[in-house]
C-alpha cells in the first residue's frame, strides 16, 4: 500500500476519454470532504466548465477564470469564490479557456502555469482538486506537472480501459521530464450498474490493474447523481440519502484514510 500523503494535496482527476464521470467524481468527492470537516479547493480545468456548472456557478457570467490565472494575468486568489457548499471553494472555468493551449505553446515553462499558481496558496486548504479536460493536451500536462496525485475515474462499460496506456505513458513521461514525485493515488470505478455482469467484470479487470491502487468503493449508476448537477449542487446537499450520496460518502472515508486523516 502506497504511504499515506500530508494534508495540502494537490489531486488531479485525469481520464482522456469523455463522459466517464471526471467532473461528478471531483465535485462530489470533494463536497464529501468538506461535510466530514476538510477544506477544498477545486479547480475546474475543463473549458466545458462543467464543475464551475456543477456547482451553481452560471458559466456564462464568470469574467475572471482559470484562463486568465493560466495566461499569468491573475493570480489564483482573484479567480476563486465560495459555493454553497460550506469549506468548498471554486476556481470556475470558462470557454475562453479552450484558447490557452494555443496561447501558450510560445512561451517558456509553459507546462508549469498552474503550478506556479497553486503553489502561492496550497496551504489555505486541506486539498486541491483539479478537474482535468478529456484530453492528454497543455492543460492536463499543466495539471499533472501541478499535483502531487492523479486520481483516474473508469465508467464501469465496454472499452473502459481503452486508452489507458496512452494515459499511463503520458503519466510516466510527466513523471520522468517535469514532476517526479508525482503518484497514482488511484482508480475509481463509476456508472456500476450492479445488475450487468459485465460492470463486475470490468471493476475486476482495474482491480487487477491497479492492485491496491484501486478503491473499494464504487460508484453506482444512478438517477438522483446524474439530475444533481442540473441543479447545481453536489449530491450530498441536493439528495444526501440516495445512494450515490452514500457511495460519496464510503469514497471519502476511503480517501481520507488513505490520506492519514480520520474516516
Amino acid at each position: 500500500m502506497r504511504k499515506s500523503s500530508p494534508r495540502h494535496t494537490v489531486v488531479a482527476f485525469a481520464n482522456q476519454k469523455g463522459g466517464v464521470g471526471k467532473s461528478t467524481t471531483t465535485i462530489n468527492l470533494a463536497a464529501a470532504l468538506t461535510s466530514a470537516g476538510d477544506t477544498v479547493l477545486l479547480i475546474d480545468g475543463d473549458p466545458q466548465a462543467n464543475a464551475t456548472s456543477g456547482l451553481g456557478i452560471d458559466r456564462r457570467t464568470v469574467e475572471t477564470s482559470m484562463y486568465q490565472v493560466m495566461l499569468g494575468e491573475a493570480d489564483l486568489d482573484d479567480v476563486i469564490v465560495p459555493t454553497a457548499t460550506k469549506g468548498l471553494f471554486l476556481a470556475p472555468s470558462s470557454i475562453d479557456l479552450a484558447a490557452v493551449e494555443i496561447e501558450l505553446v510560445s512561451r517558456l515553462s509553459r507546462e508549469r502555469q498552474m503550478a506556479n499558481a497553486i503553489e502561492k496558496m496550497r496551504r489555505r486548504v486541506d486539498y486541491v482538486f483539479i478537474d482535468c479536460p478529456p484530453s492528454l493536451g497543455l492543460i492536463t500536462i499543466n495539471a499533472l506537472t501541478a499535483a502531487d496525485e492523479v486520481i483516474i475515474p473508469i465508467q464501469a462499460e465496454y472499452y473502459a480501459l481503452e486508452g489507458l496506456t496512452q494515459l499511463l505513458r503520458s503519466i510516466g513521461a510527466i513523471q520522468s521530464n517535469l514532476n517526479p514525485t508525482l503518484e497514482i493515488e488511484g482508480a475509481i470505478v463509476t456508472m456500476y450498474d450492479r445488475r450487468t455482469t459485465l460492470a463486475a467484470e470490468v471493476t475486476e479487470q482495474v482491480r487487477a490493474h491497479f492492485g491496491d491502487r484501486a478503491y473499494d468503493t464504487v460508484i453506482p449508476r444512478a438517477v438522483r447523481l446524474a439530475e444533481a448537477p442540473s441543479f447545481g449542487e453536489p449530491i450530498e446537499s441536493f439528495d444526501p440519502t440516495s445512494a450515490g450520496a452514500e457511495a460519496y460518502r464510503s469514497l471519502a472515508a476511503e480517501f481520507r484514510r488513505r490520506h492519514g486523516g480520520r474516516s
